[in-house]
């Protein structure tokens, strides 16, 4: 490599400390910008005074500013979890729409092996057996995506998704925060760990019925592979009008009683682990939570 560009590397060359004066700035720039808001709430708890104190804690948000807290956690994780929903919806469909591809002869051939063996024989003859369901992983559905569509067909269903969680974030985050609240002891306190496991189910479960209709919605919009006679739709609008008026209102309300049972103890887990500290005891800091006096 030329001397006059091995000392720009950063491996073995030379440092060059104007570059670096820079990347570190702008570091600091980006990380004090995005922790400000609770270094403002640091500076003001440490200087109260004792007899004069105005803040009691960092968290003492009104319902609406748990909402919007929650409205703005839905929105970030569906940049990580629009495409994973993708794969995960491909992957368990592909049963159903294997099902709905058996051949007819299964099921004469089937009927005829209740009557006569010679006959069955002979009406076998020349039929090729039923084809196997092709086993697809994530990997390959994620690779072809990639390579037809590109990224954005990784992100199939993208406004469906933010319809869905955003809604659901809003009414977990806060209804979970005030239902946690009524197991404390003292408003310093924390819950016992079994009651924020209720108050994580019955947070989860509650908002997961009422974005029912727009799980519908992105399910459908996000599968790729449809069944025979089976609706296609041209986004949001097209999904929900199609559903009303070939199925009902009723339509939107399929799989509630599943997703609650999925996500009621999902969350209530969740809390769970988050108030034991598994993470702290991994790390070494401390033990669990739950174990200790």
């Amino acid at each position: 490599m030329p001397k006059a560009r091995r000392k720009h590397c950063g491996g073995g060359g030379r440092v060059v400390l104007p570059a670096k004066l820079i990347d570190g700035g702008i570091a600091g720039i980006v990380g004090v910008t995005c922790v400000f808001p609770i270094d403002l709430a640091k500076t003001r708890l440490q200087n109260q005074r004792q007899g004069q104190q105005i803040y009691k804690n960092m968290k003492g948000l009104t319902v609406v500013k748990e909402m919007l807290a929650g409205c703005g956690a839905g929105m970030c994780q569906v940049v990580i979890t629009t495409p994973m929903e993708m794969l995960k919806i491909q992957l368990q469909d592909a049963g159903r729409l294997a099902a709905q591809q058996r051949p007819a002869a299964v099921v004469s051939t089937a009927k005829l092996g209740t009557t006569n063996a010679v006959l069955t024989r002979s009406y076998n003859v020349g039929l090729t057996p039923p084809p196997t369901a092709r086993t697809v992983s994530a990997t390959q559905i994620a690779q072809e995506l990639l390579r037809i569509q590109g990224i954005q067909g990784l992100y199939k269903g993208l406004g469906a998704t933010l319809m869905r969680d955003v809604p659901f974030s809003i009414v977990y985050f806060p209804l979970f925060a005030n239902l946690n609240r009524l197991g404390k002891d003292s408003p310093e306190g924390t819950a016992p760990f079994y009651w924020s496991f209720l108050a994580g189910c019955v947070a989860g479960s509650t908002a997961a019925v009422a974005v029912n209709p727009c799980d519908v919605v992105k399910t459908r919009l996000q599968s790729l592979n449809r069944g025979a006679n089976e609706e296609s739709y041209n986004g949001v609008i097209d999904c929900i009008s199609k559903i009303m008026r070939k199925e009902g209102p009723t339509a939107f309300l399929k799989g509630a009683g599943c997703r609650a049972l999925v996500i009621a103890p999902l969350f209530g887990i969740a809390q769970v682990m988050y108030f034991v500290g598994v993470g702290e005891f991994i790390l070494g800091h401390s033990p669990f939570k739950i174990l200790s006096p």
